[in-house]
């Protein structure tokens, strides 16, 4: 079975969302901040399980590009210099299907680490 594709990627800058609809009918609205915290780069994964990091303090970030990579992802760049995660389409339906439980998940881990969203 294959991942859901997209029809079509819509950055709202003013919002700071990146809106995502799927051949599956799905549509998300995803924001900056969000896939931020929650990029497929190293930088923020680690290199192995076990190794991802915490990022805090990028509730205004913004995405400043999104640049098609091939027909499997886009690499978006934030307003905060990162640029150096690949969002394969897969990555992307994942993240706005589980973008509750994720968000949640973050919330829940940066008051545990005694961390903000505030830059």
């Amino acid at each position: 079975m294959t991942s859901p594709q997209p029809t079509s990627i819509t950055l709202h800058r003013a919002s700071h969302v990146l809106e995502v609809a799927f051949d599956s009918g799905e549509t998300f609205r995803l924001p900056a901040e969000y896939l931020r915290v929650h990029s497929p780069s190293a930088e923020v994964q680690g290199h192995g399980p076990g190794q991802r990091k915490l990022v805090a303090g990028k509730r205004d970030v913004n995405i400043d590009a999104v640049e098609p990579v091939g027909n499997y992802a886009v690499l978006l760049r934030f307003s905060d210099g990162h640029a150096t995660g690949l969002f394969s389409w897969s990555v992307l339906h994942e993240l706005g299907r589980d973008q509750a439980r994720n968000w949640q998940a973050y919330l829940d881990a940066l008051a545990a680490a005694g961390l903000s969203r505030a830059p």
